[in-house]
């Protein structure tokens, strides 16, 4: 009687004002791959939740974990982009044992104490998508087409208020241990290794990681709609060195 070893569960997590449609391209060359991937929506982006103003990022932290119990609490590889990064850290500084590997695509893990958003009022329910003239001075659209961008309009849901008002606590150090790949797209590794070692506060807990490898992906800041293909094998490539 042989026993097989499936490999981990990919989990993508899109950053803020997306849900598991982003990563469409992309999982259909994960499959390809053979990997066994899924995308999710964090609490807070489905449209359709009457309740989704008031989400926070524990919700979401609990969403990722409840995804990882659905798949036998097996460690799991946690991809996240972007405004994904709060979230998934809470998760890894929680859970640190359920996670093999985190992949950071374009994004990388937050400090304690950070908040995405201080200066949002209270008043705010949420923060819809801005207008790309916004957006572009905050972010790359290299490679987005008129087609996606128009996409992205359509389906984008508003960022709920206390999930980018809400302070990020972290207090286990074994978050620091868990291996982890950065996807660098519109800022080059290089550029964001020098930013972590002259203790940036954007990517300050990049310095501190113990188990830390770099891939560089040149593109814009949504690399799953400019350049799916090539993303999909990143994180092929970076679970594969996890087995």
């Amino acid at each position: 009687m042989s026993t097989t070893i499936s490999s981990p569960t990919i989990i993508l997590v899109a950053g803020h004002w997306l849900g598991a449609w982003a990563w469409d391209e992309v999982l259909e060359h994960l499959k390809t791959d053979q990997s066994h991937a899924v995308a999710i929506t964090l609490p807070g982006l489905d449209r359709d939740d009457p309740e989704r103003a008031a989400r926070t990022l524990d919700d979401q932290a609990e969403a990722i974990l409840d995804v990882i119990a659905r798949h036998g609490n097996q460690p799991a590889i946690l991809v996240a982009h972007s405004g994904a990064n709060a979230p998934v850290s809470l998760v890894i500084d929680r859970h640190p044992e359920l996670v093999q590997r985190v992949v950071w695509v374009d994004s990388g893990p937050v400090a304690t104490g950070s908040v995405h958003a201080p200066d949002l009022p209270e008043e705010s329910e949420d923060l819809p998508l801005p207008s790309f003239d916004i957006l572009a001075q905050q972010a790359s659209l290299e490679g987005l087409s008129a087609e996606v961008l128009e996409r992205f309009r359509a389906r984008a849901v508003p960022e709920p208020g206390p999930v980018l008002r809400q302070q990020v606590e972290l207090t286990n150090d074994a978050r620091r241990k868990v291996q982890t790949t950065l996807v660098c797209c519109s800022i080059s590794s290089a550029q964001v290794l020098e930013l972590a070692r002259a203790g940036h506060a954007m990517f300050a807990e990049v310095a501190n990681l113990e188990l830390l490898d770099v891939i560089d992906l040149p593109t814009g800041h949504w690399p799953m709609w400019s350049r799916p293909l090539e993303l999909a094998k990143a994180i092929h490539s970076a679970a594969s060195r996890t087995n």
